[in-house]
């Protein structure tokens, strides 16, 4: 397990367009989302990062799924990884009880548009008043991670959805997110990675 840390994308870039199979077995395009505000967050199965802020994802669902399109992406590599294959995400969405589409962005094209490098990574995304969704919010979700005794609580990115869904400016003073890095394809690391 690397330590890393997000790449934070520019503030101000758009929502990459992607067609992807969700866990499910279904497909969403970027192009079926409506003009609610998105929310991307690159998760997986295995990373105890991810593992750590599982609860407050879970309700981040329930306090904000009417009102922002949640999605959660894993990108991890199936060929290093099979842990994060679509069973797998998908159990770990079913114990969770979560509601939002979960999608499998196995040739980690998503991953690339928005430089992940990390999971957890959390990325927000509001019209912008053309019509296209820009981004608002790249980070953290809060402060706490595994055995720091800081309060699982999401203020960060809880803040952030507050702004948008208020007509706010979010704080541009964003914290980079931490956590395992993203696993890429054998021979197909990004020039940011590593």
């Amino acid at each position: 397990m690397a330590l890393t840390p997000s790449t934070m994308l520019a503030l101000g870039t758009g929502l990459p367009d992607f067609d992807l199979p969700q866990v499910t077995g279904e497909r969403l395009n970027s192009r079926s989302l409506d003009q609610r505000p998105v929310l991307l967050m690159v998760i997986c199965a295995h990373c105890p990062f991810v593992k750590h802020v599982e609860p407050e994802i879970t309700q981040l669902d329930h306090d904000f799924s009417n009102a922002v399109q949640l999605i959660g992406v894993s990108s991890n590599s199936l060929i290093t990884h099979p842990q994060d294959g679509p069973e797998q995400l998908a159990d770990q969405a079913r114990h969770h009880g979560w509601s939002f589409p979960y999608l499998l962005d196995e040739q980690q094209t998503l991953a690339r548009a928005l430089r992940a490098a990390c999971t957890p990574e959390f990325y927000l995304f509001s019209p912008d008043g053309k019509g296209l969704q820009s981004l608002r919010y790249r980070g953290q979700l809060d402060g706490s991670r595994p055995g720091n005794d800081q309060p699982l609580d999401g203020r960060d990115l809880r803040a952030a959805l507050e702004a948008v869904l208020t007509g706010s400016l979010v704080n541009p003073d964003q914290t980079a997110s931490v956590g395992c890095n993203v696993k890429w394809n054998p021979g197909q690391e990004p020039e940011w990675f590593g």
